[in-house]
């Protein structure tokens, strides 16, 4: 089983996958990873992406090596990972890509798609997208993370508004309702229920 978390910046995509992860593992073999990253090679790519010093990569790139680093993930974690019946969650996947590239960078999601075509077959069973203001969002990771601000974190919030968007039109467009939109505004133990309800209720997952 496959699940990821998106989100805008400051959602809590990682403390809600760490928690799940924490749950699950109690009595599941399962697996947490995030993109980018998740392996040494990924690591490398992580760092050039979201160094705070990357503000002005040129947009083709910055989708070209996100692409790299899932087809890395994929290949060397997820899709092994799977074929042994683990459950790997994931922070941020596909969908990201989509948000940020297409809705807040421009490009076309044609190319998007067509560079990320071999993870179109490997796609979460389930998707929890935290929702949130974008400017609630940066102001979680000032007071939060404020040693681990990102190139992403430092992008205008006109930026943010659009990847917001973007993700509300995917949900929007979901035909699988592989995508499930949960309010991150809400107190994090009511979260944490929502997120256990909806696996108990669509795959039986006790936790």
């Amino acid at each position: 089983m496959f699940i990821s978390f998106e989100g805008c910046e400051g959602t809590g995509k990682t403390t809600h996958s760490r928690y799940l992860f924490g749950k699950l593992s109690k009595k599941y073999s399962c697996v947490l990873t995030k993109e980018p990253g998740g392996g040494l090679f990924n690591e490398v790519i992580r760092n050039i992406l979201l160094h705070s010093s990357n503000k002005q990569i040129d947009f083709y790139t910055e989708a070209l090596l996100f692409a790299a680093d899932r087809a890395e993930h994929l290949s060397k974690l997820i899709i092994p990972a799977l074929q042994q019946n683990k459950i790997v969650i994931c922070d941020r996947y596909l969908d990201s890509t989509i948000a940020y590239q297409v809705y807040a960078r421009g490009l076309s999601q044609d190319f998007v798609l067509n560079i990320n075509n071999f993870a179109l077959n490997y796609m979460p069973n389930i998707t929890f997208y935290l929702d949130l203001d974008p400017k609630i969002g940066i102001q979680r990771v000032k007071q939060f993370r404020p040693k681990e601000i990102n190139s992403f974190d430092l992008q205008k919030l006109s930026f943010h508004k659009k990847v917001r968007k973007g993700y509300l039109d995917l949900c929007q467009k979901d035909q699988q309702k592989r995508i499930f939109l949960i309010d991150a505004s809400k107190p994090l133990e009511n979260i944490y229920n929502i997120i256990e309800q909806k696996l108990k209720e669509v795959f039986q997952i006790e936790l």
